[in-house]
């Protein structure tokens, strides 16, 4: 039985879908609506947000960084030639983990622009294309490796048979923690012990319970939508992407649905001052969003 929603619509592009008898009051702004901050774009994805608040998203076809800065509300270019960097991820150290899926690598690049490439196969073979990572307060990375061939991989071989999960420690063992039919975004609490996944191509969302370093239970089905990329607020609600932004509370129920006037929208974060920002990368756009909710730390 599908949800019938009311749609509570201001102007003809951006609409706010109440899927639940929930207050919005308590999590958005009356009247206020995602404005886009710059459409100059190709394709942009992986938002993440350092320790000051400004966001960093990538935009892969052009094989560039940007950054958000709050304060002004400019968008900077940070790097060029970033190894066709997708999904990033700050680490507790605020170096800028990115899924730089050219070569299959993982690159770790500090704020003046030093570049690592922390690893680039797993047992000799190579990534299919890294896509997203969520890094822990142990100084490891969970990330996923789907398989979305490029036009710009030259003499590119499949090596690895699966689509998978994987955990790096800080010590760099790479573990292999779970195949799926094409896992794409991925996202985490070490206050909750929470890690979510998404399997996109097969339409769910799974959660995990943190066990210990690289250690999860057994996944749990979370809801029946998969999702390019994934952000959690401070209450354990879920925003999910691809038609807009789907939010879900902690059991897994839809809750809102933030519409966005673009064909795909594929990430999302918080950041800002009070990490009270949703940040939203939408195909050739930026959007950002206030709302009287914060990002989870």
């Amino acid at each position: 039985m599908k949800n019938i929603c009311k749609i509570g619509m201001i102007g003809l592009v951006f609409a706010l879908v109440n899927c639940q008898s929930v207050n919005s009051s308590k999590m958005f702004y009356e009247g206020v609506q995602p404005k886009m901050v710059s459409d100059k774009f190709s394709f942009t994805e992986g938002p993440s947000t350092d320790k000051e608040g400004n966001v960093y998203f990538t935009d892969q076809p052009n094989d560039k960084i940007y950054y958000w800065d709050w304060k002004t509300n400019q968008i900077i270019e940070f790097l060029d030639k970033t190894g066709r960097a997708n999904g990033t991820h700050f680490d507790k150290d605020d170096f800028l983990i990115t899924c730089s899926d050219d070569q299959g690598e993982m690159w770790k690049i500090s704020k003046n622009k030093k570049v690592e490439v922390l690893f680039k196969d797993f047992e000799g073979k190579r990534f299919n294309g890294p896509n997203d990572v969520w890094n822990d307060a142990l100084g490891g990375m969970y990330f996923t490796d789907p398989l979305y061939e490029r036009e710009y991989w030259i003499n590119f071989k499949q090596e690895l048979p699966h689509k998978s999960l994987y955990y790096r420690s800080k010590e760099g063992k790479i573990t292999k923690l779970e195949t799926f039919t094409q896992p794409n975004g991925i996202t985490g609490s070490e206050k909750l012990k929470k890690l979510y996944i998404s399997d996109i191509d097969a339409g769910k969302t799974y959660v995990y319970d943190i066990l210990g370093e690289g250690r999860l239970s057994d996944k749990k089905l979370f809801c029946e939508m998969g999702s390019d990329g994934m952000i959690l607020d401070k209450h354990g609600n879920l925003y999910l992407t691809g038609d807009g932004v789907h939010v879900f509370n902690r059991d897994g129920k839809k809750i809102y649905h933030i519409s966005i006037p673009e064909k795909w929208t594929s990430n999302v974060t918080f950041g800002g001052e009070n990490n009270d920002i949703l940040f939203i990368t939408a195909s050739k756009s930026v959007y950002t969003f206030p709302m009287k909710v914060r990002g989870i730390k």
